[in-house]
């Protein structure tokens, strides 16, 4: 790998790995439009680091309180708010686990096909412009509650199939069980953690059972532009939630599953 594509496949990851916009069905694309082969699990694992370390330095704050409290409890000690959101997304996680381990293997082959991409990208862009044209946003990320926990966890199974956005199906539900549009952006991203770790593990016990083959250079290069593009887009995109909603995004979605369609049929 050069480090004009290094660079290119970092960006991408990192941007596209928070946005409501489907980070796999971009690096699954990329190859078919570019001309360019797999990039292998070294650089898989590189920009899943990078984007765990963009999520971990911007939540670091909350994230310090929400493992204090949730730890707090096997202390016998009271259940505060930060403690009950730790448990929360530790329970929203386990779905994913589960149909990770189940569902792996034909999400890595029969469904990467850049036409169940590009209907995938239209279904889904279809139900985050109604989740969010309909959101009462009546809960904040301090009164969700088990209910939405495991539902947003069952929603996040779905991003097991490329072009369905983890970040974009949980925000979906979030907004369709009437949370704040930053509360469903906020759990969600949070969220990502526990995902990304599970995901990069597995990814690199995969890649501790095979030969090292890699550019070491491109690899350094994809975590770092991954975790800078990865901390913007997190920055900006809560940043201006509130005044654009999710319309940009659906409408890219519709586009580019258009576009896919016309190229690809």
């Amino acid at each position: 790998m050069d480090l004009i594509q290094a660079l290119i496949l970092a960006l991408v990851q990192g941007i596209t790995e928070f946005l409501p916009i489907s980070s796999s069905a971009h690096l699954i694309l990329m190859p078919h439009l570019l001309g360019w082969t797999d990039q292998g699990l070294v650089y898989d694992v590189a920009a899943h680091v990078g984007t765990l370390a963009a999520v971990v330095i911007y939540f670091r704050r909350e994230l310090q309180r929400i493992v204090i409290g949730g730890a707090g409890v096997l202390q016998r000690q009271p259940l505060n708010q930060d403690g009950r959101l730790f448990w929360l997304l530790i329970a929203a996680s386990v779905p994913i686990a589960v149909g990770g381990y189940l569902l792996h293997d034909l999400a890595s082959g029969t469904l990467r096909n850049p036409l169940f991409i590009a209907v995938a990208n239209i279904v889904f862009a279809g139900l985050l412009w109604l989740a969010d044209r309909q959101a009462r946003e009546l809960q904040s990320l301090e009164h969700i509650g088990w209910r939405h926990a495991l539902l947003i966890g069952l929603s996040q199974v779905l991003a097991i199939m490329p072009g369905t956005s983890r970040s974009g199906i949980t925000m979906t539900a979030g907004l369709f069980l009437n949370m704040t549009r930053q509360a469903a952006a906020r759990f969600s991203f949070l969220l990502a953690i526990p995902t990304i770790i599970m995901a990069g593990g597995y990814e690199a016990y995969r890649l501790a059972t095979q030969p090292l083959e890699a550019n070491w250079s491109s690899a350094a290069l994809i975590t770092v532009f991954s975790f800078i593009s990865a901390l913007l887009a997190i920055h900006w995109f809560l940043k201006l939630l509130d005044r654009f909603g999710m319309l940009p995004y659906v409408i890219y979605r519709l586009v580019l599953g258009c576009v896919l369609l016309v190229v690809f049929i």
